[in-house]
């Protein structure tokens, strides 16, 4: 049996509406998963990394160890490679999950005295990474880059200053100004980390991401990727200089002791890549996001939605009981849109959390919004 406090704490959360548990895969309409470009559905990726593996006579199942250890295979080398190419970074180093990079990054990379400033809706891992930092850390108002400058003026003097945001974030859908966060960082020479984890695959030519999109990747001290969204895989990145690899290589605890990604999964990474030059799916994306966002409002449901050019779209449903209803009504009519409850965002800003993919039909995204608009009605 739990402890007795411990049992409370679970009691607390059924009282709330705010008890998780485990689900299954389902047949429903996905408008919930971040398969975004449909790659985790691929049978040409599938295939074409069981090629790659038998081409290259890879054979083993595991990696073996770490990758300090033995479970560095020539893979990572070629894939880290083509990350430097596709986006633009003098040095690639992967991690296992984009858990594993912001924790090992922000609890590896700020000295004790130094400062780190983060956007108060940041996501809960780098929020972890930051409580195992040495260095002081400060929230600043969302996207309100007028409240970052007045910390950074603040805290100005010759400790590093550190400025963490993400460029789509993932329980709003929206996007900071990038332009003017890179011109805030050369003004007051601060090292920008962007987490782009919803955005690769999403924005710029052939989905390198925001950064690139806006040509500012010269202005970012590290840009951390993941390729369990759109690419369809696992895994992340950390994308910067050699320097901050190798610090990285030598300090990092969430990258220095745990088994690698197996070969498999690395050759699957590099088959996704290589289909993000040809593919047609992220026009397709886009078209059905405008397509959602213009639905909104023929329906009239705009003012309830966070505004989001990304493939995220937050309808706000204030309460844990009455988004979980709504939720499972849409799962009655063949629907699969998940309630985002507190306490994982504030109470009152409960959501319901549309995401957009390259498969989702227009037929799909009408009937969905408007199975929606009868409920909130």
């Amino acid at each position: 049996m739990l402890p007795e406090k411990l049992n409370k704490k679970l009691q607390d959360r059924k009282t709330n509406n705010a008890f998780r548990q485990l689900g299954n895969t389902s047949s429903l309409i996905d408008f919930s998963s971040n398969d975004y470009l449909g790659f985790t559905k691929s049978r040409t990726l599938f295939e074409r990394a069981h090629e790659y593996l038998l081409d290259h006579s890879f054979t083993q199942n595991g990696s073996t160890g770490s990758r300090l250890l033995s479970g560095n295979h020539n893979l990572y080398n070629v894939f880290e490679s083509i990350l430097c190419e596709f986006h633009k970074s003098e040095a690639a180093l992967v991690f296992n999950s984009g858990y594993d990079a912001n924790l090992g990054f922000f609890s590896t990379l700020p000295q004790r005295g130094d400062i780190i400033l983060y956007d108060e809706l940041i996501h809960a891992s780098i929020r972890d990474g930051l409580k195992m930092s040495d260095a002081k850390s400060y929230k600043f108002k969302h996207n309100d880059l007028a409240d970052l400058e007045n910390l950074i003026e603040k805290y100005q003097g010759p400790s590093e200053i550190y400025v963490v945001t993400e460029s789509v974030f993932s329980m709003d859908g929206d996007s900071p100004d990038l332009m003017a966060l890179a011109k805030l960082g050369n003004k007051y020479s601060i090292r920008l980390i962007i987490d782009e984890a919803h955005a690769v695959g999403v924005f710029g030519e052939k989905g390198v991401g925001k950064v690139q999109e806006l040509h500012i990747e010269d202005a970012v001290f590290a840009r951390i990727i993941t390729f369990g969204k759109a690419i369809g895989c696992h895994g992340a990145a950390i994308l910067g200089s050699q320097s901050l690899k190798a610090y990285l290589v030598n300090f990092c605890r969430s990258f220095i002791y745990t088994t690698a990604l197996p070969p498999h999964t690395v050759a699957t990474l590099n088959s996704a890549y290589q289909m993000l030059l040809k593919t047609e799916a992220l026009k397709a994306l886009h078209k059905n996001i405008a397509f959602f966002k213009s639905e909104t409002i023929r329906l009239n449901l705009g003012s309830m939605f966070i505004d989001s050019n990304s493939a995220i779209h937050c309808c706000i449903i204030p309460g844990n009981e009455t988004v979980k209803a709504i939720a499972i009504e849409l799962a009655k009519k063949g629907f699969d849109v998940k309630p985002i409850l507190s306490p994982t965002i504030p109470v009152g800003k409960e959501r319901l959390r549309f995401c957009i993919h390259s498969y989702n039909s227009h037929q799909e995204i009408s009937e969905v919004l408007s199975a929606l608009a009868t409920f909130v009605s």
